[in-house]
């Protein structure tokens, strides 16, 4: 393509009286790895429904793939693939059958579906499994087969909503290799995560949102530069410490601290120096932790709470 392979101004969508998408803007370049990054309830399936072309538009303009979801969706549909929050297999078939019937969804000759099907396998290391159930596989398992079924009509754009949200962490690197390998394929990935390190991994750029809202754009590394200082210190209270005064204290060892529930961060640009003046202070500290700022504490310097929250 020419021009974007995604873009959205002002787009708006509305449940009655409940606004879950409120005026955003975004463009999205081919090839592109592309994220909305925010908590449950952000607005970001919502965004990701109305680009898949499930759920029209209350307001603005939408482009997807160069054309307009509510006149081209079939179009759309045919070009795009769609890996959904929730695995949606049919868990009584193989995982061969699953993708054979997909397949037929696209109209594919059957030739050309087994020729894919067996490509899909083995690029989501499933051939051992070609043969079995769908019921009994893991979750990582499942979530591998639902993606080479989003793959099976070739797209120009995958759209993943959550994609590894309940995966072990070996499962999850494993998801993370594969999806950086579409990218290099050519693949554009649009991708809606709460991990904060998956979209540190996956994405070029993405686009922080809390209620309903973009409040933030850019790459991950530039994010975090434009608005958290480069380490944090992590403090965690001791039990019979007064919160209060605690914080009150800490206050003149960073640049920003903020108060959560279970610890206090100091915003700091040497996290070593920093926890070491608060040791030799004689705070009352259960713990002190030094670690790199990452996307989550902009979340949370950007909205006021966590991605958790």
């Amino acid at each position: 393509m020419n021009g974007p392979m995604i873009e959205a101004r002002a787009l708006t969508k509305r449940f009655g009286p409940f606004v879950a998408v409120d005026g955003i803007d975004f463009r999205i370049e081919p090839g592109e790895a592309f994220g909305f990054l925010g908590p449950n309830g952000a607005g970001k399936t919502s965004t990701m429904r109305m680009i898949g072309c499930v759920s029209p538009r209350s307001g603005g303009v939408l482009r997807v793939l160069g054309l307009d979801p509510t006149d081209d969706g079939p179009e759309i549909r045919a070009r795009v693939g769609v890996v959904p929050q929730e695995d949606n297999l049919d868990t009584e078939l193989t995982v061969w059958d699953n993708l054979m019937i997909y397949g037929r969804y696209f109209d594919l000759p059957r030739r050309e579906i087994r020729e894919r099907a067996t490509e899909l396998l083995e690029f989501v290391q499933l051939s051992d499994r070609r043969s079995s159930r769908v019921d009994p596989l893991s979750g990582g398992m499942k979530r591998r087969l639902t993606i080479a079924r989003s793959l099976i009509n070739r797209p120009e754009l995958l759209l993943l909503d959550e994609p590894t949200t309940g995966l072990d962490p070996q499962a999850r690197h494993l998801l993370w290799d594969r999806l950086y390998r579409l990218k290099r394929s050519g693949v554009t990935l649009v991708l809606t995560t709460h991990y904060m390190d998956e979209a540190e991994q996956l994405c070029d750029r993405l686009v922080i949102m809390d209620n309903a809202q973009i409040v933030a754009e850019g790459s991950p590394r530039q994010l975090i530069v434009d608005n958290v200082t480069r380490e944090v210190v992590e403090v965690r209270l001791a039990i019979d410490a007064d919160p209060a005064a605690e914080v009150a204290k800490l206050k003149r060892f960073g640049d920003r601290v903020e108060a959560l529930a279970d610890r206090v961060l100091v915003y700091t640009d040497d996290g070593d120096a920093t926890a070491g003046e608060v040791a030799s202070d004689g705070f009352d500290a259960a713990s002190v932790l030094v670690r790199r700022a990452s996307l989550e504490d902009v979340f949370l310097i950007l909205t006021g709470r966590t991605l958790e929250d």
